[in-house]
């Protein structure tokens, strides 16, 4: 077995944020290969993560993040299960993470199960339609019709877009990753996103009715 020393737990507590008995073991249990130490550490961790998923969640942060110099912001609920993680640099970067890509990726859910069923029904027809317009046959238009629903919850929900930082990571995967290291059960609550005259008629400029009212006329 090789030996384990202590620059290869520094390391290893360093990759993954784990604790240093936790990091010894993982090495120890992968005869000191540091790679296959970080997803024994990550299989571990991530398991872990899933039986805090069902723990309450009734602390955390509410942030805000303005974009674009001021046209873009938003604001967003982030909870976790005590006080004492709510205020760690961590758990705050990881906030504001999610507000970075509430501004740049326009989620207008959280997740697929708050997409209203109304919402599901009329993009399936919009995707139905779609591939019947391409000439696709009828009995593969509802296997193209799936896929393409896919597609649009990753652009819609948020803990299924990729990560704005990573795209080889959803928020979600994003957020299962901090459970681990942090040690608590992490969710999102609510957030909205404004942007600088989203909704309203453009002003277009009639220049001739502005000379004539600057004339008396």
């Amino acid at each position: 077995m090789a030996e384990i020393t202590a620059a290869m737990v520094k390391e290893l507590r360093e990759r993954t944020g784990a604790g240093m008995m936790d990091c010894k073991k993982a090495l120890a249990a992968t005869d000191g290969n540091m790679e296959k130490a970080v997803d024994f550490l990550r299989e571990k961790g991530l398991a872990a993560a899933a039986k805090k998923a069902g723990r309450i969640t009734a602390e955390g942060l509410v942030d805000s993040y303005i974009h674009a110099g001021g046209k873009i912001g938003v604001l967003v609920e982030v909870n976790c299960e005590t006080d004492f993680v709510a205020k760690t640099d961590e758990f705050k970067s990881l906030v504001r993470d999610i507000a970075m890509q509430i501004a740049a990726a326009r989620p207008e859910y959280i997740s697929r199960e708050e997409v209203p069923e109304e919402v599901v029904a009329r993009e399936k027809e919009i995707l139905a339609a779609q591939a019947a317009n391409e000439g696709k046959p009828e009995k593969i238009i509802q296997k193209m019709v799936e896929g393409r629903l896919e597609k649009f919850y990753k652009e819609v929900c948020l803990l299924e877009q990729p990560f704005i930082k990573d795209n080889e990571k959803t928020i979600k995967q994003l957020i299962t990753e901090k459970i681990a290291t942090i040690g608590e059960n992490i969710s999102v609550r609510r957030f909205a996103r404004y942007e600088l005259g989203e909704g309203l008629e453009k002003r277009k400029n009639d220049f001739a009715a502005e000379v004539a009212a600057q004339a008396g006329k």
